[in-house]
């Protein structure tokens, strides 16, 4: 009995090593030309960020520029574009993202696009998810979407990787460069893209995607907005930046929002002197050159000695900047697309009472709204966690 169940570990154990050894070359000719790809492209990545003379100039959503991305997900072509959109104040600025589509023929009235708005990265140009080595990674889902039939589209925003003001939680020049990057979709050839729109976004994404819902029926009328949905959304700054004005969380966000409003918003006297400690803005350059996440460590340290003096008044009670919070709110205007609302339970950062609240007041404006709790989730995790819940809710809305 004893040499039988040896044996049968031993068969077991090169079962197992077996499959490990398939699962591992399963995985290379995935992603083996994939990785490889995005290597090759390292040398000349930056400059395609090197914006032409006169690159604004433009309708917005035309594009500025295109490449072919080396590295594409298994059975699809991608680009990395640069294109035209609006600010805050109309001026004509540019962004840049990626796009991917599946490879196979397209419906006769092109594809339906998925514009995906990406959570905080940072505000410096090595924080630009497209120019990243793999600039597929903060596009949460883009399997799921892509094997749906979407062509997606994910936008950088304006002033990551470009010329031009910082666009951090700046709802409108965010919603706008959401809305222009379809349109430049569209344009490109190859992209297959139609007029059918999904827009998906989480945390400051989230807010980005409530804004170019609000205003995609005056700013793109052209487009067929069918669905929108937003994880842990930054829906409500006043709210988000008030349940933080003590930790690490709201110096990190204060140094980048408030870095970016003093920036647009200077006409208006947002001048940073008035609500933020002469010790946290010491400290801004060094913050606003770290990447989140993969500069954590960095950030934390720098912002420790000033948490709790971070801010000279609250900001809700400092103008302009109590304005400036409430205009880059969402929930301003509503729109007639069905909205999807994913929280995590375990959300630190932007809290379940917060995006409740937030749910509340659209359902009282007669909006269409569905909300799904993960009871898992955290801020990190609760778009992916979602996923399942999101296409189910795509399939139900006939996205």
């Amino acid at each position: 009995m004893l040499g039988r169940t040896r044996r049968f570990g031993r068969a077991t154990l090169l079962a197992a090593l077996g499959a490990v050894v398939a699962l591992v070359a399963i995985a290379a000719v995935m992603l083996g030309p994939r990785l490889i790809g995005d290597e090759a492209e390292r040398d000349h990545v930056a400059e395609f960020y090197t914006q032409p003379e006169g690159a604004a100039d433009g309708a917005p959503g035309t594009l500025v520029r295109s490449e072919r991305l080396d590295g594409a997900l298994l059975g699809t072509t991608a680009w990395r574009i640069m294109y035209r959109t609006r600010d805050v104040d109309g001026r004509p600025v540019v962004a840049t993202g990626i796009v991917a589509t599946p490879d196979g023929t397209a419906p006769h009235d092109g594809r339906t696009v998925l514009a995906w708005a990406h959570p905080t990265t940072g505000v410096a140009d090595a924080c630009t998810p497209s120019r990243m080595f793999d600039p597929y990674l903060d596009v949460e889902g883009i399997r799921v979407m892509l094997d749906r039939g979407y062509t997606v589209v994910a936008t950088d925003y304006v002033g990551m990787g470009t010329e031009g003001p910082d666009s951090y939680l700046v709802g409108v020049t965010a919603g706008n460069s959401v809305l222009d990057s379809v349109r430049a979709a569209r344009a490109l050839d190859g992209a297959h893209a139609g007029s059918k729109t999904v827009l998906w976004g989480h945390s400051q994404g989230g807010q980005a995607v409530l804004f170019a819902a609000e205003r995609a029926k005056t700013y793109a009328p052209e487009l067929t907005v069918l669905a929108a949905a937003v994880a842990a959304p930054a829906a409500d700054l006043t709210a988000l930046l008030g349940s933080h004005l003590d930790d690490l969380s709201g110096t990190t966000i204060g140094s980048y929002a408030f870095s970016a409003y003093s920036q647009v918003y200077a006409g208006r006297g947002a001048r940073l002197d008035t609500v933020l400690t002469p010790a946290a803005i010491g400290i801004l350059p060094q913050m606003n050159a770290l990447c989140l996440l993969t500069q954590n460590k960095e950030l934390h340290r720098i912002a420790a000695p000033v948490v709790g003096t971070f801010f000279a008044h609250n900001p809700e009670s400092v103008e302009p900047w109590a304005t400036l919070l409430r205009e880059n709110s969402a929930g301003g205007r509503t729109f007639t697309a069905p909205l999807f609302v994913a929280q995590g339970a375990k959300d630190k950062l932007v809290l379940p009472a917060d995006t409740e609240r937030f749910v509340a007041h659209e359902k009282q404006q007669g909006m269409n709204v569905t909300y799904h709790s993960a009871a898992d989730g955290d801020h990190g995790t609760v778009a992916y966690l979602s996923l399942p819940a999101l296409t189910a809710w795509l399939n139900s809305v006939g996205a």
